[in-house]
Parts: C-alpha cells; structure tokens; sequence
C-alpha cells in the first residue's frame, strides 16, 4: 500500500504491518538522512474518508522512540516530500504508536503511517520544519542573496556627522537602498520571475 524512498537508497515497499492500520518503515542509518519521501504505491488506495498521518520516529539520547508527525498522505495526494533532519533534536508529540512493542535497534529510525480519519488528521499540526519549501530554489536564492547584500551593505552605514570628505569616493544614502531591496522584496513575491520582463 505504501512506499518509502530515501535519496541514494532502494526504494521500500515492504511496510511492516504493526497494527491493522498501522505501518513502518525501517531508516538505518538515520544520521545521514536528509529527506523522505513516502508515497501511496496506487495499487490499494484510502477507504473513502481516510488517509494517513505519516510520522517519523529516532532514538532519543536513552534509545527511547521519539515520535514527531511529519504530515500526511491521502488518494488526494498520494507522496510527500519530508525534511528530516532538522526534526533529530527537536520534542516529540501526541502519536498513535506509543502501546505497540515495534521491534527496533537504537540507531535506526522509523517512518510510521497510521490510516486514521480525514476529519481526525485535520485538527493535527506537523511540525513546522518537516515540511519541504514549496518556494523554489531560484526564489530561495534570490531571498538569501537580498537579505546578505543588505546586511552587508547597512554594516558600512555611518552617520553624516562621522563622514569625512573624500571626493573620490560616492556614498550611498542606507535608506535608499532599503528602499530598493523592500521593492525587490514585494515584487519577487509577486512574480517571481519578474526579472526576465
């Protein structure tokens, strides 16, 4: 029913069944994992009104599962794309595997899916970092490249009064260039392409 694919690996379709609606996935070597992806394999899908609300589980510092929902999976939306490693440090939340004895060694970790009610999965909140950037890289970039220029360039600000007069050089007024870099700003949301026109 379900797949699991980690970059530079085999792909698993091989879920071990914990409960009658409840799914894992082994990760070895979970330290060196970045993202995953879990994915419906179309060949049975979600009872009408269902989906799953796919977690993901490591060892805490005493080899303790800690659980943290990563998002979900529906005959809607069929894969998902998560970020896992920034999720090793962080707490754990409510999750619906904690009374099952799922067989596990201290450094793996687990993707878990739980096929629970639609209605259910949607007063639940993933943690926020889980989730890949539906922004794309180009957009990124330019964020990234815009906040740098303007760190940089305000670091140079001084004030008129510590001026000194040097006729060879051309000074720059701090607040026009907030200016630019706020209207860059408002139009890369916008259109993120509207540089090309």
């Amino acid at each position: 029913m379900f797949g699991c694919l980690v970059a530079g690996r085999l792909v698993q379709t091989a879920a071990q069944q914990v409960a009658e609606d409840k799914f894992v996935f082994d990760l070895p070597d979970y330290e060196n994992i970045n993202h995953v992806v879990v994915f419906m394999l179309g060949t049975i899908p979600f009872p009408e009104g269902m989906g799953g609300s796919v977690y993901f589980s490591y060892p805490d510092s005493n080899g303790m599962p800690v659980w943290q929902l990563l998002g979900f999976v529906t005959n809607g939306k069929p894969s998902a794309i998560f970020k896992i490693s920034g999720l090793k440090s962080g707490e754990g939340s409510q999750h619906p595997f904690g009374a099952m004895n799922i067989v596990r060694t201290p450094t793996v970790a687990q993707i878990g899916i739980s096929v629970e009610s639609l209605d259910s999965m949607a007063q639940q909140t993933p943690v926020g970092n889980a989730a890949v950037s539906s922004v794309d890289s180009f957009t990124q970039f330019t964020q990234k490249m815009l906040d740098n220029f303007y760190n940089f360039a305000s670091s140079f600000a001084i004030s008129q009064a510590q001026m000194t007069p040097s006729p060879s050089e051309m000074f720059i007024p701090a607040n026009v260039v907030l200016k630019w870099y706020e209207n860059f700003q408002r139009r890369l949301a916008q259109n993120p392409l509207f540089w090309k026109t």
